[in-house]
């Protein structure tokens, strides 16, 4: 990925603002794009939670430093100018225009130096416990996502350690809710009565895989330590071609070799895939064996209704 950190974007925004002229977002984004040379691909990067694009964030955030700045300045929604101090700076030709060089402008200090404060009060009245984020490449949005994802990640580890650890029964009924969480086998008793024999470690069944029962699915689950191997699969499509089913979910608590994730049936059976890693992040999303510590809300300005 080649998409600059937030801090390059400020100068060459800067410099194409420098014809004193009004530019929208869209303008400056589709500039900026061509002066650091940046793909399709690159301007489709989005951030973990799939909403929004990185760089386009990381250009707003760059907009919004350099106006706290007093740099440039919004004409209209979504419409912006240099200001003279944005000129003054520009003349000096600045090598760089980062967060360290904005700490120098009073207007940026006394802007964020009441935020700094208020937020930081009740520990300290000094700015001297501020952790300074010069050297930070990414934009508040990117910390927080990217620290969600490593916090996502660690409690999957620790989910897959406990599910190792647990008892056949319980891992065939884990295995059950998280199905009938996930929309497959009708009800708890329904997905309960069909799976219901345990064995080998694992549980082997067929489930509905909607609530009126339209069509159904074979389900094998393994708690393996070792690699899920080509051959496993192929004995799974025998099963069910036994069962008279073209459907199958196989799950295991270790992971599937290259050769079984390349498998292919040749016949018009249909298997899905779980590994351990797979498994646990199904529960996390489906709220199965874990429990909401805390939840943050991002909001943004709604421009709409400042606009008279």
């Amino acid at each position: 990925m080649n998409i600059p950190d937030f801090q390059s974007i400020m100068l060459p925004l800067l410099n194409f603002y420098s014809d004193n002229l009004e530019h929208t977002t869209s303008e400056t984004i589709e500039y900026l794009a061509k002066v650091f040379n940046l793909t399709e691909e690159d301007l489709a990067e989005l951030l973990p939670s799939g909403i929004q694009r990185i760089f386009h964030n990381r250009v707003y955030w760059a907009i919004a430093h350099l106006k706290m700045a007093n740099l440039i300045e919004n004409t209209q929604r979504a419409h912006y100018k240099i200001t003279s101090n944005g000129l003054e700076l520009l003349s000096a030709n600045p090598e760089k225009v980062n967060l360290k060089l904005l700490k120098t402008i009073p207007e940026y200090v006394e802007h964020t130096k009441s935020f700094k404060k208020e937020r930081y009060s009740k520990k300290d009245d000094s700015d001297e416990n501020i952790s300074d984020t010069d050297d930070n490449e990414l934009t508040p949005e990117e910390n927080l996502e990217y620290s969600y994802q490593k916090i996502q990640k660690s409690l999957a580890q620790e989910l897959l350690q406990k599910i190792k650890k647990i008892s056949p029964s319980f891992f065939e009924r884990l295995v059950v809710e998280l199905l009938v969480k996930m929309g497959y086998g009708g009800s708890l008793e329904d997905a309960g009565k069909s799976i219901g024999k345990s064995g080998d470690e694992g549980i082997d069944g067929i489930i509905k895989e909607d609530r009126l029962g339209l069509d159904v699915i074979y389900v094998q689950a393994k708690r393996w330590e070792g690699v899920v191997g080509r051959p496993e699969l192929q004995k799974f499509v025998g099963a069910l071609a036994g069962q008279g089913a073209k459907k199958g979910i196989f799950i295991t608590t270790s992971y599937f070799s290259k050769e079984a994730l390349d498998y292919t049936p040749k016949n018009e059976t249909k298997i899905v895939l779980i590994d351990g890693e797979q498994l646990a992040r199904y529960m996390i999303d489906f709220d199965l064996g874990v429990s909401t510590m805390s939840t943050y809300l991002v909001k943004k300005i709604d421009s709409d209704y400042f606009e008279e």
